[in-house]
């Protein structure tokens, strides 16, 4: 401003009253203006002087700063480069051919001497030596300190490479100590490089002069940069005559009570100094108000006190008559002027109307967004429900009564009869509201009231005032008065839509001091409502999907363990917290007293995860008939999850089964080994009889489904009495530890000697799931018992048809030992044709055994592959009707494949044979 209005002295006018002569002599005015520039002459103190003196110091500071900082980067720079140098020099000669040969030689100086001179040459090193392992320099760019020790290289002879800072004899360097290893690894010698610390200086030194030079030019270009704006500073403040001044004035008091804000100017004594027209509008100024104590100025008590009390405010509002104005108050005292205040003042009232209906606005943003975070957390119908009345109440209403279908309660699809609801939730801020409570029906029949309105138009309905309303009472008159009584005098009502399809209705009421609703309510109610609707439909649905797959996963899992005598078995399963998923477990019983225990997981949950689980325990069960070992099952297994991701379209989401481990072991009670195959699964834990627990190492395959190799099989050896533990992987790993951890801790659960199966179920669910799990959980505790050695005969049978006679002979006397002798004729008959079978079409060598059980197991075992299969022999044929009578006489039999050798078995029960009818015997035999 001070440019603009600069103009020629001679044309200034003086300012009015000015008693001076309007024409001043031109040589009082060359002694006026002479007299200026004399007082503004830089002097020490000086605005121009102190700042230029003061960005000069700066400049010197930043000088000396920068040139330090340069020396000290060239000279942390020098000693990079030197320990580079001499590190890469080291390691060159510690590893050139021959270095470690000449070492390990008698007298490795004439080798080594000339390569060291070399490298140090080449590198340009001050010096480069080679030691023996007892730290003697035996080759040294200098020769005259070859035999002499060297220091602090012990970090080498451990086989450490290092750079440092050597201080100490001969010289102060920075160096570089390298092992020489032979091709066992070991330490032979050491190789040291270095440049000593004064070369680097002198390197430094040639780089100072210029950092000076360049130093000196920087601060000599700043300096005179520097008096050019002090010179400019200068020459801008002189020049000013009273006529400029006065006109400056005039600029200032015209800005002063033309702006659209009130200044007020208080003295320190508290009467008015300066009021601007501005601040005489807001305030309704007297216009003797000047000179006047603000105390008289009839302000409002809050302003009064505000200007008397001297403080610092920062749009503070304050009442002024009918207005709201923003105060703002600084102190005159710190700005070179006398002690007083200086106040400002702004008209805030259409602004506060403004701020308080956006205020309105965001708490109804708030409150949407706090609708769409805490409605629908918990997937339950009646939950969600009361969600929404507690958002609701109060922000929004004082009381909110919800009701739903009962359709939509049972998780069933709504049907079109909307007419009759069930209350579901009520939640009021008002006491003793007279509301339905929860629970009872609701019926919409008349067609007057709102809420029927609502249903029938599919959109919410306002009633800003209950009692001038009648509408809403010709359903329940009585009631209707009820609720006006209690305060209650405003209502929306929402019907619940969702899909297009009704599943309740939201009714919002407000009563005691709560304004009535506005039209601007209704759109909050509605979007509450669509919100409300969605979570609750898709809680409806969960509920109906998650009572189908809890439906479909207990028709799949096992409902009651079949009976067996190999192993006392305990089992547990518990599901996630998000509900059904695809852990099975099952105990299958095999020919000759075997047992098959089988765990599996399939990733995921819901119905998806339980179908898929379903597929695989039955295609399990399935092979399991075939009496195949554990790794041909998984491959079975293995190949059919392939089939089923093909056959099911892979590009159908969630139709691939992945994630798929599954875990199939084979106890036999008469050796008890245990063989044990896992596809990705955890392997199980073993614990003996003394209590002790073990972590087998058995093979893993990948996951089904992933194919590509075959499976592994792994063999355990039990001890009568020992539990085997086998788990899916739910029970040791979760969010808050990983499997290791867990493993640990089920390891200490189930150690101990004296615990059945059942209980060690009980202390694994307790230690390790003391809550629901956030995954499924299988868990199969299995006990072995062993077949008594009494209860097992075998015999080498010679691969000769005469020998079946003997054979027969010694059963019928072991049949006659068990006291079996209701069995005999069909044992006789059964082993008479399956051994003939073994000896006529097999292969040596011939094996019978026999396992008194539950059941009486005849075995024949021979060498060949080959199976033998049941036919219908006509009349004239000579045989083919051995396996038939041994299919009549027998409960089962059958087929099973070793590593060498078939086994045929047949199993008899031993409370006596139920013959077949003669007759139809002899006619089945006669075709």
């Amino acid at each position: 401003m001070l440019g603009r209005f600069r103009g020629s002295r001679s044309q200034a006018a003086p300012p009015p009253g000015d008693r001076r002569s309007a024409g001043p002599s031109t040589a009082a005015r060359t002694r006026r203006h002479a007299g200026h520039r004399r007082r503004t002459l830089p002097g020490p103190g000086t605005l121009a002087a102190q700042v230029f003196l003061l960005q000069v110091v700066v400049i010197l500071l930043l000088v000396a700063a920068a040139t330090s900082a340069l020396v000290l980067q060239a000279r942390h720079d020098a000693e990079t480069n030197a320990r580079q140098r001499s590190l890469a020099t080291a390691q060159t000669l510690a590893h050139a051919p021959g270095t470690a040969a000449a070492l390990r030689s008698s007298d490795p100086t004439p080798l080594l001497q000339a390569a060291t001179v070399r490298a140090k040459d080449g590198a340009d090193l001050d010096f480069v030596a080679v030691l023996n392992t007892a730290g003697t320099r035996v080759a040294d760019s200098a020769p005259d300190r070859v035999g002499t020790r060297a220091r602090d290289v012990g970090r080498a002879l451990a086989g450490e490479t290092f750079t440092d800072l050597h201080r100490g004899e001969p010289t102060e360097a920075v160096r570089a100590v390298v092992p020489v290893t032979d091709r066992n690894g070991r330490v032979v010698g050491v190789v040291q490089a270095g440049i000593r610390v004064g070369t680097l200086g002198h390197l430094l030194d040639r780089q100072v002069p210029m950092m000076v030079g360049g130093a000196t030019l920087a601060l000599a270009l700043a300096t005179g940069g520097t008096a050019l704006v002090s010179r400019r500073l200068r020459r801008q403040t002189h020049g000013l005559d009273p006529a400029e001044m006065t006109r400056m004035y005039e600029h200032h008091d015209a800005v002063l009570h033309a702006v659209r804000e009130g200044v007020l100017i208080v003295g320190a004594d508290g009467r008015l100094l300066l009021a601007n027209d501005e601040a005489r509008r807001l305030l309704d100024l007297p216009p003797d108000a000047d000179r006047r104590h603000v105390t008289e100025l009839d302000l409002g008590p809050r302003l009064t006190r505000l200007l008397v009390a001297g403080e610092i405010a920062s749009d503070q509002v304050c009442p002024a008559k009918d207005r709201l104005l923003a105060v703002n108050t600084r102190r005159t005292a710190p700005y070179r002027g006398a002690p007083g205040l200086v106040a400002s003042f702004r008209d805030t009232t259409e602004l506060q109307r403004l701020s308080g209906r956006a205020e309105v606005a965001r708490g109804r943003l708030t409150l949407l967004y706090e609708a769409g975070v805490r409605i629908g957390t918990s997937l339950d119908v009646r939950h969600t429900a009361e969600e929404l009345a507690e958002v609701a109440v109060p922000r929004l209403a004082d009381v909110v009564t919800v009701e739903l279908l009962e359709a939509v309660l049972e998780g069933e699809e709504p049907t079109g009869a909307v007419h009759r609801m069930r209350r579901t939730a009520v939640r009021g801020a008002l006491p003793d509201t007279p509301l339905q409570p929860v629970g009872e029906q609701i019926r919409f029949v008349v067609a007057d009231t709102p809420m029927a309105a609502a249903l029938r138009r599919g959109k919410a309905v306002l009633v800003p005032d209950l009692h001038r309303a009648e509408d809403w009472r010709a359903h329940d008159p009585e009631g209707a008065r009820r609720v006006l009584r209690s305060g209650i005098h405003s209502l929306i009502t929402v019907p619940l839509r969702a899909r297009g399809v009704v599943l309740g209705m939201v009714s919002f009421w407000r009563g005691g001091g709560t304004p009535r609703f506005e039209e601007e309510d209704v759109a909050v109610a509605e979007e509450l409502g669509a919100r409300a609707a969605v979570a609750i439909d898709n809680a409806r649905r969960y509920a109906r999907e998650h009572e189908m797959a809890v439906t479909l996963q207990r028709s799949l899992l096992p409902q009651d363990l079949p009976e067996q005598d190999a192993l006392e078995v305990a089992w547990r399963y518990l599901p996630a917290q998000s509900g059904v998923g695809g852990d099975w477990f099952d105990v299958i019983p095999l020919p000759g007293f075997r047992v098959a225990l089988v765990v599996g997981d399939v990733v995921g949950h819901g119905l998806h995860a339980a179908v898929t689980m379903g597929r695989l325990r039955t295609a399990v069960l399935n092979f399991s008939s075939l009496d195949l070992p554990p790794e041909e099952l998984l491959g079975h297994l293995d190949e059919m999850v392939g089939r089923m991701d093909v056959l099911g379209g892979g590009d159908v989401e969630g139709s691939l089964v992945t994630g798929a481990t599954c875990l199939y072991a084979i106890y036999d009670p008469v050796s008890g080994c245990c063989t044990v195959a896992r596809a990705g699964h955890v392997a199980p834990v073993v614990v003996d009889p003394e209590g002790q627990v073990a972590l087998p190492d058995l093979p893993l395959s990948p996951p089904l489904g992933v194919g590509g190799q075959p499976f592994e099989a792994g063999e355990l050896t039990l001890q009568e009495g020992s539990r085997l533990v086998l788990f899916t992987d739910g029970l040791v790993e979760d969010r808050r530890r990983d499997i290791d951890e867990g493993l640990r801790m089920l390891a200490d659960a189930v150690a101990g000697s004296d615990r059945t199966p059942e209980e060690t179920c009980r202390a694994l669910m307790e230690t390790l799931l003391p809550g629901r799990p956030s995954d499924d959980v299988a868990l199969l505790v299995a006990r072995t018992r062993l077949l008594a050695a009494d209860h097992v005969a075998s015999w080498d049978v010679p691969f000769d048809a005469a020998a079946v006679s003997r054979v027969r002979a010694e059963v019928n006397r072991r049949l006659e030992q068990w006291q079996l002798q209701d069995s005999l004729f069909a044992a006789e008959l059964i082993l008479s044709e399956l051994l003939t079978n073994a000896i006529r079409y097999g292969a040596p060598p011939v094996r019978v055994r026999l396992l008194l059980g539950r059941t009486l197991v005849c075995e024949v075992s021979d060498g060949s592959n080959t199976s033998p299969r049941p036919r219908q022999a006509t009349t004239t044929d000579e045989g083919g009707r051995g396996l038939f009578l041994v299919s009549q006489f027998a409960e089962r039999w059958g087929t099973r494949y070793a590593a060498h050798d078939k086994v045929i078995w047949a199993e008899l029960n031993p409370g006596g044979v139920t013959e077949p009818d003669p007759t139809a015997l002899l006619d089945q035999l006669a075709w």
